[in-house]
């Protein structure tokens, strides 16, 4: 197929974007439990905004529970408190943004996050505690955080399980909180903390099925003590190489989502907040080629594709927030104009103005075929994004719509000491 006819097709069913054209987004979604809401970079202004007001809307119009994000559980579950008024909270959404600490900081502590933490905080205020809309991470980076927070469970609680968790944390010490140093000892050495953290995970699950599991604090300390178990499995086979250690991730967000859906009950609808890679359907990508699996593709294969929703995000030209090597100091990047031929490219040349695209049973089969889609990580260098930043894509398989922004600008982030990569 010729570009020309890809731009006609996109020119014939594209809507303007606008803040009302977003209810027909809403619409769409109809009565999904799950909608994955994504990202094309971790660092751009508009996809953050357009996200948090189809958040709103989902909320107000069709009763969505929590929003889940690719972040730490115990950096977003502190913002959690502060949403839904937990006593001794932060005052303020800026203040809890403070618990952000690990690189990249500025995917989560950024002002245009603060109106809808306010908002969110405005909301719950009008609830009861069990009608109150949560905030919560679904990552597995926190390693060391984590183990912290389910020994302060275990001693506030004044639970027997303490020594367990005190001798899992006791194996990982060695490592100065080091990820990658700690993967080395255990993939080359032999010495691993394996058995530690799964007798933990086992002995917080067994209590969760004999006593009171109401409270979200109990929540807390058993994702926090699954982060550790995948955590340990993710260091273990980082530095192995390979599709593996993505997919300890990706599974690992999907259980922490599935925890999150089964305590709040039956009726449970979730909003999930990550970047396109993950909440794009992998197997319409080339990662299938790789035995990668992700977010999208499990929640879909779980809970079947017409009870979950997947929004893309793109845009053809702007500027990040992102750093030139992990851990780098974060600064705005000028993103060049998309790869002539790219999904962005024709996107622009099909208009240059800011448009929704839905696909659906009408779809044209056009949309079904493979195209260069663009995503931009945390680590981003624009002279070679042609050599890696393209990911093959069916678009039409991939997401159920896409949200195009045609020039975007960088996130504004609060200035925060970066002292954990």
């Amino acid at each position: 197929m010729s570009q020309s006819q890809w731009i006609k097709e996109i020119e014939k069913v594209a809507i303007p974007l606008t803040m009302d054209s977003l209810d027909l987004i809403v619409e769409a979604i109809g009565d999904a439990q799950y909608v994955l809401l994504g990202e094309a970079s971790h660092g751009t202004s508009e996809f953050y905004t357009l996200r948090a007001e189809l958040s709103k809307r989902l909320i107000r119009q069709k009763g969505f529970s929590f929003i889940a994000v690719e972040g730490d559980w115990p950096s977003c579950f502190r913002v959690n408190q502060y949403i839904k008024g937990y006593p001794d909270s932060d005052k303020n959404a800026q203040e809890a943004m403070q618990s952000f600490q690990r690189w990249p900081t500025w995917m989560w502590a950024n002002r245009e996050l603060i109106p809808l933490l306010d908002w969110l905080k405005e909301w719950n205020q009008q609830r009861n505690l069990d009608e109150r809309v949560g905030f919560y991470g679904l990552d597995v980076y926190s390693l060391w955080e984590s183990m912290e927070e389910v020994v302060k469970y275990l001693e506030k609680t004044g639970s027997a399980d303490i020594e367990i968790a005190r001798k899992a944390f006791s194996c990982f010490e060695p490592y100065e909180r080091e990820g990658q140093q700690y993967g080395v000892y255990a993939a080359f050495f032999s010495q691993d903390c394996e058995d530690e953290v799964v007798k933990l995970l086992h002995a917080l699950q067994t209590k969760k099925h004999s006593g009171d599991y109401k409270h979200e604090e109990a929540l807390g300390a058993e994702i926090n003590s699954l982060v550790a178990v995948n955590a340990e499995r993710y260091y273990h086979s980082m530095v192995r190489g390979g599709p593996e250690s993505w997919n300890i991730r990706d599974e690992h967000m999907v259980e922490a989502l599935k925890l999150l859906m089964d305590f709040h009950g039956n009726q449970a609808k979730a909003i999930i907040w990550e970047h396109n890679t993950h909440i794009g359907d992998a197997r319409a990508t080339d990662m299938v080629k790789e035995g990668m699996v992700n977010v999208g593709q499990l929640v879909r294969e779980q809970n079947g594709q017409k009870n979950v929703y997947a929004v893309g995000f793109g845009t053809h030209q702007g500027t990040v927030i992102a750093g030139n090597a992990w851990g780098a100091p974060m600064k705005s990047v000028k993103v060049p104009a998309a790869d002539r031929g790219s999904w962005e490219d024709l996107m622009h040349r099909a208009g240059a103005f800011d448009k929704i695209l839905f696909f659906d049973d009408a779809t044209s089969p056009l949309f079904q075929k493979e195209i260069g889609h663009r995503a931009i990580g945390v680590v981003y260098d624009p002279r070679y994004e042609r050599y890696g930043n393209y990911v093959p894509s069916r678009m039409a398989e991939r997401y159920d719509a896409f949200i195009y922004v045609d020039v975007t600008k960088a996130l504004d982030p609060l200035v925060l000491e970066e002292v954990l990569v």
